[in-house]
């Protein structure tokens, strides 16, 4: 009696267990890879599927949505020997599950290593301010390098975005001393041209006033010549007329002398009488 409930619940859980293997329901956004006897037989698709207990079996089970595969940070070396820390970002999708499983060992970790390794070669082509400025165009880049491999993996690179791109802190600190010395250099050379520019101004404001102080001396000569030249004229041959102007004028002068406040005493001249006369037109005796 025993013995034969023994067999009725072995039985009972050998079915449920044949109709767990044989029953199977695919969630979606996920498909499944079945074998057969260690022979790729179906993909099974989401939804409800039937398979042949003890003989097919789940090999694979495949996620179809989109997948973010984080790519670790690295040192990069740029052409003109600057090193700088990258890192992408990589967002991907299976287009093939049997050639994601049957044409790579593992595609999460295959895409991976290749960003990273076209990432470094195309880093490498750039000068450092190239690279630290040219963040679309290496996202361009490495996703068009990278998509044709991926394709035979039944893998589609959807985008790649560059998380990172810096300098390593020693490159940063050899910045910004290039940075402060290129500041100290522009200032020098912005006061050097201040005092370029005020030196010409001032050559300048000489010449142009000494020219202007000619050509008053050259007015004032000319001036002089005609008044000379009039004077001339005007007293032809006589000499009593200019001799009184002459007169004239040394009187104010004495005058003028006589009553300056520096003035502690006045010399006059011995003959003063005899020189007045002949400025009034007297003559000598």
């Amino acid at each position: 009696m025993e013995s034969g409930l023994i067999v009725v619940l072995a039985l009972l859980v050998f079915i449920v267990v044949t109709i767990a293997k044989g029953v199977r329901v695919v969630p979606q956004g996920d498909e499944w890879i079945v074998e057969r006897l260690g022979k790729y037989r179906v993909t099974l698709t989401p939804g409800l599927s039937i398979l042949i207990p003890y003989l097919d079996r789940v090999a694979y089970k495949v996620i179809t949505k989109d997948i973010i595969l984080d790519v670790q940070e690295q040192e990069v070396i740029t052409r003109d020997n600057a090193v700088i820390v990258t890192n992408a970002i990589a967002f991907i999708k299976v287009t093939d599950p049997v050639r994601a499983v049957y044409g790579i060992t593992n595609f999460h970790e295959a895409i991976r290593n290749l960003v990273m390794t076209t990432l470094r070669a195309i880093v490498g082509e750039m000068e450092l301010d190239e690279a630290l400025s040219s963040r679309e165009r290496i996202k361009a880049r490495l996703r068009e390098s990278i998509s044709d491999e991926a394709l035979d993996w039944g893998i589609s690179i959807k985008t790649v975005e560059i998380q990172d791109i810096k300098p390593t802190e020693s490159m940063q600190r050899a910045m910004e001393m290039q940075a402060a010395a290129e500041r100290e250099r522009k200032a020098l050379v912005t006061r050097a041209e201040g005092d370029k520019q005020s030196a010409i101004l001032s050559a300048e404001a000489r010449l142009e006033a000494a020219k202007r102080d000619a050509s008053a001396q050259v007015a004032l000569a000319s001036a002089s010549a005609e008044a000379i030249r009039r004077v001339s004229e005007a007293i032809g041959e006589q000499s009593t007329p200019m001799m009184f102007i002459l007169g004239e004028k040394y009187i104010q002068s004495l005058e003028r002398l006589s009553a300056s406040s520096n003035a502690k005493m006045v010399v006059l001249p011995a003959d003063l009488q005899e020189v007045l006369k002949r400025f009034v037109g007297g003559r000598q005796p």
